[in-house]
């Protein structure tokens, strides 16, 4: 091999390298995927996506997806002629909403989503909450004014039973979770947030890593004067932003909390728009996005811009 060829191939190398640490530390560990947002619309987004999913799978890491479809289940009401109504940022889910939404997710945003991930081996297997009994929920009544509001069927999430994924998982499967939960009271099907299904899944499944892709860089310090991103910050400090997020980013920002507080070592935000975002944060030391960590002191990280 000639020395230029070699100069070529060289930073390949270096990258291999440079994931080293990473991939002795995250092997053997679960790390639950929310995927969302423009990744979920866009062709190229989807296929780098998959491609990372199972990247983290061979690399020995034990990958969960979970998954919503806001855009998707817009458009094909749309196209029966229901209206979608929203109320306290939520969407108004009627009996017959639901059956759309559940043909959506589990019909079609997650079929896909398997397909993609199979293109790759024998690996994806889809489900949704309702499989096994893993997502309980009951209804969820927001309040407006101070009053609950009924607005038909979404889901607040009551129990999270692992056994179906951890099988998967033990069989080397990637298990790929539509945010749909059964009620143990009236038997109703419900929608269910996917950020919070998420979060809720990660800390019983006692994951290493919570992911959440959006459509922005990551937590942004002081928006929208500056587009500097938070590249670190504890549960407490983030609680206290809590109150001042946009409306999109509070259950992303929530379900971080509630993973950390609840035994996941690290919950990261990251741009679902960069092709492989994943494996950017994950396995360099730089990372992108935002990640959040336990108030408890933890192992460092020589990351995100800590030099």
């Amino acid at each position: 091999m000639s020395a230029a060829r070699k100069h070529t191939a060289l930073p390949k190398a270096q990258t291999l390298i440079e994931a080293l640490p990473w991939l002795t530390r995250h092997n053997g560990r679960t790390v639950v995927i929310k995927f969302g947002g423009n990744a979920m619309i866009d062709d190229e987004l989807k296929a780098a996506f998959a491609q990372d999913v199972v990247f983290l799978r061979h690399a020995g890491l034990k990958p969960v997806v979970v998954h919503g479809g806001g855009p998707q289940i817009s458009a094909q009401l749309d196209k029966q002629g229901l209206v979608s109504e929203f109320k306290a940022g939520l969407r108004v889910t009627t009996p017959e909403a639901m059956d759309v939404v559940r043909m959506v997710l589990a019909g079609h945003v997650q079929r896909e989503l398997v397909g993609l991930l199979n293109e790759h081996g024998p690996l994806a297997v889809g489900m949704t909450g309702e499989d096994a009994h893993t997502i309980t929920a009951v209804q969820h009544r927001p309040l407006i004014d101070g009053e609950p509001v009924d607005i038909g069927r979404v889901g607040e999430i009551t129990a999270i039973d692992t056994g179906a994924i951890q099988a998967l998982l033990d069989d080397g499967r990637i298990p790929v979770v539509s945010s749909i939960a059964r009620s143990a009271e009236d038997n109703h099907v419900y929608n269910v947030n996917a950020d919070t299904a998420a979060a809720a899944l990660a800390a019983a499944l006692d994951a290493e890593t919570l992911m959440v892709l959006t459509d922005v860089e990551g937590l942004y310090e002081d928006w929208p004067n500056s587009d500097d991103v938070i590249s670190r910050l504890t549960a407490t400090e983030l609680e206290k932003l809590l109150p001042d997020l946009s409306s999109g980013m509070v259950p992303k920002m929530e379900g971080c909390l509630h993973a950390v507080r609840n035994g996941v070592q690290t919950a990261r935000v990251i741009d679902g728009r960069v092709q492989h975002s994943i494996l950017l944060e994950i396995f360099t030391d730089e990372g992108i996005g935002t990640m959040v960590v336990p108030d408890q002191p933890q192992e460092p990280r020589e990351t995100q811009g800590e030099s």
